[in-house]
C-alpha cells in the first residue's frame, strides 16, 4: 500500500485533493497533517473520515519532531505539500506567520524527507528509491502581467506581496533540495482556484455569501483585475499527474485558460444566483445592486495568466471545466450549503 503525507488537507485545495486522491487511488493510505487554523474547515473532510485508509493529524509543519515521527510511523512514499498561509490581505496586515509557515515549514518538510529518504547527496536509501516530494505553489510568484503575455515556467520571479514572496522562497528551497542533494522534487504553480469547500474570505464564496445575505459585495479598485481561473478538481488531477509522471527537478504551470475580470466574475455569479435562488427583497431589485467598489489593496497585481503548455504537452493534462461550467457547479454547491445553514467559513 502506498503511503502519502498531504499537508494542509483541511483547507480548500487540500481537502479537495485528499478526497480526490482517496477516490483515485483507493488502495493508498493518506495522512493529512493540518494545523487547523482559522481557514481550515474540518467538515470538508467528512467524506474522507469515513475511509479507513485516511488518517488525520492535527499539527504544525514547522514542528520537526512531529514531522519526523510521522515519517517513521507511516513510512511515506511521497509528500504532497499544500499547507500554506495564503490570503494576500492577511499577509499585508501580518506577514510574520507567512514567513514562518511558508518558508520555515517548507524547509522543515524538505529537510526531514531528505534525512529519512537519503543516505547522502545524490544517493537514496535502498528502501526509499522512487520517493518524491511535490510542492504546490502559485502563479503569484511571477508578479504581475501587462495586457498581453503569459507566465511560463521560465518567467523570472517578481513577487509583490509578503505572501507571494514567501511562496517564491518555498519554490527556491524545493529547487535547491533537488540541485544540491539530488532529492526527487517537483513543483506546481497554479492560477486562481475556485470550486467547492473554499473559505468565505476568498472572492467567489465571499460574493455568494454577501449576495445571499443581501450585504454589500466589495470589489477592489475598478474591478478590472484579471485572473486565470482554475477549477479545483482540474488542479487536483494535475497535482497527481505531475507527482506520477513529472520530471524530477521541474516545475509545471497549471492554468485553466480562463482569463476574466473580477467584475465579470461578480456579475456572472449574480446572474446564476438569480436563476438558482431568485431574489426576494424589499431593499434591492437584483443581486448586482449590492456591488460596491472599495479602496484598492497595496501592491495589487493587475493581471495573472498561466501558460500551461508544458503540462499539456509533456503529460497530456487538460482542464475539463471552462469557467462557465465550473462556476455553475460552484454556485450550486454553495447555494445548497447556504440552504442547509452550513456555509464554509461562516460562524
Amino acid at each position: 500500500m502506498k503511503s502519502y503525507l498531504v499537508t494542509g488537507g483541511a483547507g480548500f485545495i487540500g481537502s479537495n485533493f485528499v478526497t480526490y486522491l482517496l477516490e483515485s487511488q483507493p488502495d493508498c493510505r493518506v495522512v493529512n497533517l493540518d494545523k487547523l487554523t482559522y481557514a481550515a474547515i474540518p467538515s470538508n473532510l467528512d467524506e474522507a473520515n469515513e475511509n479507513p485508509n485516511y488518517h488525520f493529524v492535527e499539527g504544525d509543519i514547522c514542528n520537526q519532531g512531529l514531522v519526523e515521527y510521522l515519517f517513521d510511523a507511516f513510512d511515506f512514499d511521497g509528500v504532497y505539500h499544500l499547507a500554506a498561509e495564503s490570503h494576500v490581505d492577511n499577509s499585508i496586515n501580518g506577514p510574520r506567520i507567512f514567513i514562518k509557515t511558508n518558508i520555515e515549514g517548507t524547509f522543515n518538510l524538505l529537510d526531514v524527507a531528505r534525512g529519512k529518504w537519503m543516505e547522502e547527496p545524490g544517493k537514496y536509501r535502498p528502501a526509499c528509491k522512487g520517493r518524491r516530494f511535490l510542492y504546490v505553489s502559485t502563479d503569484e510568484v511571477y508578479g504581475s502581467l501587462g495586457d498581453e503575455g503569459l507566465f511560463t515556467e521560465t518567467t523570472p520571479f517578481a513577487p509583490n506581496s509578503p505572501y507571494s514572496a514567501s511562496k517564491a522562497a518555498g519554490d527556491m528551497l524545493a529547487r535547491s533540495y533537488h540541485e544540491t542533494f539530488g532529492m526527487d522534487v517537483v513543483v506546481t504553480n497554479c492560477s486562481n482556484n475556485y470550486g467547492p469547500r473554499q473559505h468565505v474570505e476568498n472572492l467567489i464564496p465571499l460574493i455568494i455569501a454577501r449576495a445571499l445575505g443581501e450585504e454589500p459585495i466589495p470589489i477592489f479598485g475598478d474591478g478590472r483585475y484579471i485572473r486565470d481561473w482554475l477549477y479545483v478538481r482540474d488542479h487536483c488531477r494535475a497535482i497527481e499527474l505531475v507527482f506520477e509522471k513529472g520530471r524530477a527537478g521541474e516545475s509545471y504551470n497549471v492554468g485553466g485558460r480562463n482569463e476574466r475580470e473580477n467584475l465579470w466574475i461578480v456579475e456572472t455569479i449574480c446572474d446564476l444566483l438569480q436563476e438558482m435562488k431568485p431574489l426576494q427583497s424589499d431593499k434591492i431589485a437584483r443581486y448586482q445592486d449590492l456591488i460596491t467598489f472599495v479602496k484598492d489593496r497595496p501592491g495589487h497585481d493587475r493581471r495573472y495568466a498561466i501558460d500551461a503548455t508544458k503540462l499539456e504537452q509533456e503529460l497530456g493534462w487538460r482542464a475539463e471545466e471552462n469557467l462557465e461550467t465550473g462556476l455553475r457547479k460552484t454556485v450550486e454547491w454553495y447555494v445548497h450549503r447556504w440552504n442547509e445553514g452550513r456555509y464554509p467559513g461562516l460562524s
